[in-house]
């Protein structure tokens, strides 16, 4: 029997629909259900590798963590990765498929949505329940005729709808009745409940309002979702990084990551600005760069376009300046390329330049290749000095997603590699990244490095010593597991949970409830 279904669309992007699909699931988990997340389609540069080395969405990753469960490519079968030009690299069931403009990718939809279909049908048949992420909106006029990832979903699945709209910007209500009145009659039907999510302030305020909306749309309020400060989720997309920086007052560290066009995963530098004593700032000009005692070169999808972007505006100059008075950098798989003396693009794997000198803070050098290189990886810290002073044998792991090879790093290399999912590793040889003599500029293509918590104190100890100060003693490092539970406990306490369950069809038993905690 197919699992049931649950889909959350919103009126907007950035409403929330990820957060709240990511409570959800572990709201289900909680209840004792086998449960999964699904996107027919995203559009991001952030990404994650399955165990398989198979590339999804970063939102998708996140949400099946949240479920208790290991990602899988079916939970979002088409990845959109945006690339210069107006061109998305399009990754299909965890594979590069092709590149292309947008009006052309319209003529490969039909394809497209067999794949779509097949993975939700794959994880009904796995799991009690999936939980169904929309995009954007589903009132969007000019994409309704092709779009494969709202309501044609929701149709073909049969799935009761959340609609949600985002009340801190302003325009809620007119959003939500927008939207409804811009559906087809049986869309409309299939939206079974309205979530207002990011409210602030007291409730008994918003009570006409509420009363008015159910009674002009003949829709149930499925609950009012607060907004929180104190719950750590990754962010889907780099719209996250529109909102201004909070730094740290009399913070013992500066840490700036430099914020490129195409920047990805840039969830891999969370965990660095949880930490007490620990300012971390996102840097896209000369006039906000300041003076960092570390800088970061985050991942791109488009590592040449993105250098010469920093060459305009300033940002190489003030990279290699911050490094010539004592800063240290670390460049994170395209942040890595960058940082060694030249990249070669021989058969515009990325760009229309053939070549493209590096920031020369490596003696490493980069060609890029058609294939992409998408594994999990754990490895041990292999060198101990400067950045990874007194770091040595340390485990770390995370995963690779790149296009291109680097070389001239076997001399200094900073991570001996075990396990490579999925590739062979040979007699325990394989090694990763490169770290200078001087050991206080290190470039590697390990994604989710700092969130390995004994290496990333230990790197933010020898930064503390370098610079003769001390680090607030760190709370224990507990990961996200607690912070799914405290979302869950978050959005159960404000929706109507059982309104959720008649829509979904599910059946509690009440003595299992809680009992995946």
């Amino acid at each position: 029997m197919a699992g049931k279904v649950l889909m959350v669309q919103g009126t907007a992007s950035h409403v929330g629909k990820s957060v709240l699909v990511s409570a959800l699931c572990r709201i289900f988990r909680q209840d004792g259900f086998r449960v999964a997340p699904f996107k027919a389609q995203n559009m991001s540069n952030n990404s994650y590798v399955t165990p398989d080395g198979g590339e999804i969405g970063r939102a998708q990753a996140v949400q099946a963590q949240a479920a208790g469960i290991e990602p899988q490519v079916e939970m979002n079968p088409i990845l959109l990765k945006p690339e210069a030009d107006q061109r998305s690299q399009v990754v299909r069931m965890g594979r590069p498929w092709l590149s292309a403009q947008a009006m052309d990718y319209y003529s490969m939809k039909a394809e497209l949505w067999e794949s779509v279909k097949t993975s939700l049908d794959t994880l009904r048949n796995q799991f009690d329940v999936v939980v169904i992420e929309g995009a954007g909106s589903p009132a969007e006029i000019n994409l309704k005729a092709t779009e494969i990832v709202n309501m044609r979903v929701a149709m073909y699945a049969n799935a009761p709808v959340l609609l949600c709209g985002d009340i801190d910007r302003g325009g809620v209500f007119a959003s939500i009745v927008g939207t409804l009145e811009l559906l087809e009659p049986e869309e409309r039907d299939a939206i079974k409940g309205l979530v207002i999510n990011k409210f602030r302030g007291d409730i008994a305020l918003l009570t006409d309002g509420l009363t008015w909306l159910e009674g002009r749309t003949g829709k149930p309020v499925a609950g009012v979702v607060h907004h929180f400060r104190d719950i750590h989720i990754p962010e889907e997309d780099s719209v996250a990084l529109e909102l201004p920086d909070r730094p740290i007052v009399d913070a013992a560290l500066d840490v700036a990551v430099v914020r490129l066009p195409h920047v990805s995963n840039f969830d891999d530098f969370d965990p660095l600005g949880r930490e007490p004593g620990v300012s971390l700032r996102y840097v896209d000009s000369p006039e906000n760069f300041g003076s960092p005692d570390l800088v970061i070169l985050p991942g791109t999808k488009t590592t040449i376009p993105d250098l010469a972007w920093m060459d305009n505006r300033g940002l190489t100059g003030l990279v290699k300046q911050a490094h010539r008075g004592g800063a240290a950098i670390i460049g994170i798989c395209g942040g890595y390329q960058m940082i060694g003396t030249h990249l070669q693009d021989p058969d515009h794997v990325e760009s229309s330049l053939t070549e493209m000198a590096g920031l020369g803070l490596l003696p490493t050098s980069t060609v890029f290749a058609g294939s992409k290189e998408t594994h999990r990886v754990k490895g041990v810290v292999s060198i101990d000095r400067g950045l990874l002073q007194g770091a040595k044998d340390l485990p770390v792991q995370g995963y690779e997603i790149h296009m291109g090879r680097t070389t001239g790093s076997d001399a200094g290399a900073p991570f001996q590699i075990h396990d490579r999912a999925d590739a062979p590793v040979t007699h325990g040889n394989d090694t990763d990244g490169c770290l200078d003599a001087s050991g206080w500029v290190m470039g590697t293509y390990i994604h989710g490095l700092f969130h390995n918590g004994e290496f990333r104190r230990s790197l933010l100890q020898a930064l503390a010593r370098r610079k003769g100060v001390r680090l607030p003693e760190s709370a224990d490092d507990v990961g996200l597991d607690r912070e799914y539970d405290k979302l869950a406990d978050w959005v159960r306490s404000a929706l109507d949970i059982e309104l959720i369950y008649d829509m979904t069809g599910l059946v509690r038993d009440f003595d299992s409830v809680g009992a995946a905690r």
